[in-house]
C-alpha cells in the first residue's frame, strides 16, 4: 500500500490501540508492530479516578474493548529509547531495532511526581495515571486512613477527592491557584467548583502550595504549607498534571519538547527546523497540533475522544496518498464526575476571554456557560445539563457571535457576561488539560460539514445528563 510494507506504533494505550485498528480497517496487510512501556494490553483511564478509587470495578478489569481484531505483534513491558529517522528505526530498550516505514508516537504522558525524590519515594506519597497506580491507592484507601491529601486540584485530584468523600474518607485539597478546575475552566466557574467541595466536606485550602511532606520510619506521616498550616495524613496523592513522554525523542531532529511532538492538521511530525515529515506521525495526548478554529493555536490535548479521533486520522493518512488525507478538526470535549456534579465541555474553555450563563442556573447546579474569545463562541461547559452542548458545538464550529442570542426558555432574562479569568497557567500547580500556544492570527474560520445544517436547539424539557 503506497510502499508502506511496515509500520510500528509507539504507544499502546487508547490512540496506539485505535490507530493499529484503523490501518486494518483502511486494508493496511503489512507489518504491524505495538509498543508500550506497560506490561498490560491497552486499558481506558477515565475509570481509574472513578469507579476503580470507588471499589467498583478492579484496576485490571478496565480494558479497551477491541472494535476489530488486530493483526500485530504487540511488544509490551518494553520502552522504546530512540528512534533513527535516517535509518527508519525505532532502538528500544531491550535492544531490538525495530525498521519502519511509517511511525506513529503516540507515547502519552505520565504522572508529573513530587518534585522533591526524598519525600516522593515515602511510603504512602502515590501518584495516579496507570492501572498500577490505581490498584496501590485503591489499597491503601481500603485500610481507611485518617485523612488523604490531595496535592492539585486539577480534573484528576478533584475526582480523587470526590471519591475519598464518597468512601466517608477525611480528605484535604491543597491548590496553589485561586480556585478547583481554574486552569481548564477559569475562575468563574472554579469558584462553583470550590463551594461544590467544601459542601461535600472537602478541606480545601486554595492559594497554598505544599512546603514539605513530613514522615517517620520512612513513611508519609503530613504536611506542611506555605501559609504555616500543617496536617496530618496517611495518604499523600501527587496530581500536579501530566508530562508528556518526549524524552526518548531527544536527538530525532523532531520538534519534541515538554509541551510534546508538534505536528500538522494531518498528524505529520515536524522537524525541529519546522520541515513537515512523510513517515513520522503523531497522536493523543502527546500531539501537539494547530487548529483553525482556535486561531491556528498550537493544542495539547488530555482527552478520551481527541485521542480516539486523532489516532484514527494519522492512522488514515499514514496509509493514503496526499489528495486522500484529510486533517484533524474535532472539537475538543470531555467530562468529569465528581461531588454529585456530571461536567461535561466542547471547545476550548481556556481559549476565552469572557463567560456567560446562558441556561440554568448555579443555585440550581444546572447550567451551561458559554465562553467567548473576541467576539466568537469558543467553548461550552455544562453541569448536570448536557443536552445544550452538541447545539453549542455547531455555534462553535461555524464561529458564531459571542454571547449567544436569546431564544431559550429557561435562558436568565438578563444574561450577564463576566471576564472568564483564566489564569497564567505558570501560577498553577497543575497545568491545563488544554494547553494552547502560538500565533494568534486576527482570522475567523467556519468548518463547513456538506449535508449537516446544524442542529435545532433542544427542546426545554429534558431530564439531568
Amino acid at each position: 500500500m503506497n510502499g508502506v510494507e511496515r509500520i510500528v506504533v509507539v504507544g499502546a494505550s487508547l490512540a496506539g490501540l485505535r490507530a493499529a485498528e484503523t490501518l486494518r480497517a483502511q486494508g493496511y496487510a503489512g507489518s504491524l508492530t505495538v509498543v508500550g512501556e506497560e506490561p498490560h494490553p491497552p486499558y481506558d483511564r477515565p475509570p481509574l479516578s472513578k469507579q476503580v478509587l470507588l471499589g467498583r470495578v478492579h484496576a485490571l478489569d478496565v480494558g479497551l474493548p477491541r472494535r476489530r481484531a488486530v493483526e500485530a505483534r504487540w511488544k509490551l513491558g518494553v520502552r522504546a529509547d530512540r528512534v533513527d529517522p535516517e535509518e527508519r528505526r525505532v532502538i528500544l530498550a531491550d535492544g531490538e531495532h525495530l525498521p519502519y516505514d511509517r511511525l506513529l508516537i503516540a507515547t502519552g504522558t505520565r504522572a508529573r511526581p513530587w518534585p522533591k525524590p526524598a519525600q516522593a519515594a515515602l511510603d504512602g506519597v502515590l501518584t495516579l495515571r496507570t492501572a498500577d497506580d490505581a490498584a496501590r491507592l485503591t489499597e491503601r484507601l481500603d485500610a481507611g486512613p485518617r485523612r488523604v491529601l490531595v496535592i492539585g486540584a486539577g480534573f484528576t485530584g478533584s475526582e480523587i477527592a470526590s471519591a475519598c468523600r464518597e468512601r466517608g474518607l477525611e480528605v484535604t485539597v491543597a491548590e496553589r491557584g485561586p480556585v478547583p478546575l481554574v486552569g481548564a475552566l477559569g475562575g468563574a466557574l472554579g469558584a462553583f467548583a470550590a463551594a461544590a467541595q467544601r459542601a461535600h466536606g472537602v478541606d480545601l485550602r486554595c492559594g497554598v502550595t505544599v512546603t514539605a511532606l513530613r514522615s517517620e520510619n520512612g513513611r508519609f506521616t503530613g504536611a506542611d504549607f506555605s501559609d504555616g498550616g500543617r496536617i496530618d495524613a496517611d495518604v499523600a496523592v501527587v496530581a500536579l498534571g501530566a508530562v508528556r513522554n518526549t524524552e526518548w525523542l531527544e536527538g530525532s531532529g523532531l520538534a519534541a519538547g515538554p509541551r510534546g511532538v508538534a505536528c500538522d492538521a494531518g498528524c505529520r511530525a515536524f522537524t525541529m527546523y519546522g520541515i513537515v515529515t512523510d513517515d513520522v506521525f503523531v497522536a493523543g495526548d502527546v500531539a501537539r497540533f494547530p487548529h483553525p478554529l482556535f486561531e491556528y493555536q498550537m493544542l495539547s490535548l488530555e482527552h478520551w475522544g481527541n485521542a480516539v479521533a486523532q489516532a484514527e486520522v494519522a492512522a488514515h493518512n499514514m496509509v493514503s496518498p496526499a489528495p486522500r488525507r484529510r486533517p484533524h478538526l474535532t472539537v475538543p470535549a470531555f467530562w468529569s464526575s465528581q461531588f454529585g456534579l456530571n461536567i461535561k465541555s466542547v471547545g476550548v474553555p481556556t481559549f476565552s476571554d469572557q463567560v456567560v450563563l446562558a441556561q440554568g442556573s448555579l443555585q440550581e447546579g444546572r447550567f451551561v456557560a458559554v465562553y467567548g474569545y473576541r467576539g466568537r463562541i469558543t467553548a461550552a461547559v455544562s453541569v448536570n445539563r448536557a443536552k445544550w452542548l452538541e447545539h453549542y458545538q455547531y455555534l462553535i464550529e461555524t464561529s458564531a457571535p459571542f454571547p449567544p442570542a436569546p431564544g431559550a426558555a429557561d435562558r436568565p432574562a438578563v444574561p450577564v457576561t463576566v471576564p472568564s479569568d483564566v489564569p497564567d497557567p505558570h501560577l498553577l500547580s497543575h497545568g491545563p488539560t488544554v494547553a494552547l500556544t502560538g500565533h494568534l492570527p486576527d482570522r475567523h474560520l467556519t468548518l463547513v460539514r456538506p449535508g449537516r445544517p446544524g442542529p435545532p436547539p433542544p427542546a426545554d424539557e429534558e431530564t439531568p445528563g
